[in-house]
């Protein structure tokens, strides 16, 4: 009984093993986990001068009835009570694996490859880099793919960052994640 026991417990490590490298990820030759944001990343106004730079983000392994994805990048430490969203983009297609440096960086809903980035909270329509209150403690800044259940969420150029986190977590079938912090 106690062979079959030990039998049993390696054939779970095995498999957890195999599947491990299965798991759907998300990192970025830009930033890395648990990692400070450098200003090239950081955003220029309200006060910081940064280059606002949006970091490659590449992922893998999404599941197989992935039909789009969406990219959220948010800060839940901002004093607002609410966090602070500094990028949404939805309508990825799922032929995606990566989004480029700097992809974000034109202020439009509409992107000419028809991925759509819907307005931040600092207004915008591209990513707005990290920018915490002077003297503050570190910020964590949580970067998310999600791989949804649909092509399309129907959102438009009035549509919050908010109402998208609610219809991207409503079609969301997997995400992956990490975080970087940074402060002033």
């Amino acid at each position: 009984m106690k062979f079959k026991s030990i039998l049993f417990a390696l054939s779970i490590i095995s498999y957890s093993s195999a599947n491990a490298a299965n798991y759907f990820t998300l990192q970025s030759s830009d930033i890395r986990d648990n990692a400070k944001i450098s200003n090239e990343h950081v955003y220029d106004g309200f006060g910081c001068s940064g280059n606002n730079i949006s970091p490659q983000l590449s992922w893998a392994n999404a599941p197989k009835d992935t039909k789009s994805f969406a990219v959220t990048v948010y800060d839940p430490d901002a004093p607002t009570g609410s966090g602070w969203w500094h990028y949404v983009a939805v309508n990825i297609p799922a032929t995606y694996a990566e989004l480029p440096a700097n992809f974000a960086s034109i202020d439009d809903f509409k992107t000419t490859t028809e991925i759509n980035q819907v307005r931040n909270d600092f207004g915008i329509n591209k990513f707005g880099g990290p920018c915490p209150p002077e003297g503050s403690k570190n910020h964590h800044y949580i970067f998310t793919v999600y791989a949804l259940k649909v092509e399309k969420l129907p959102l438009n150029e009035s549509s919050t960052a908010a109402l998208a986190g609610f219809m991207i977590n409503k079609n969301a079938i997997a995400k992956a994640s990490f975080k970087a912090v940074y402060k002033r």
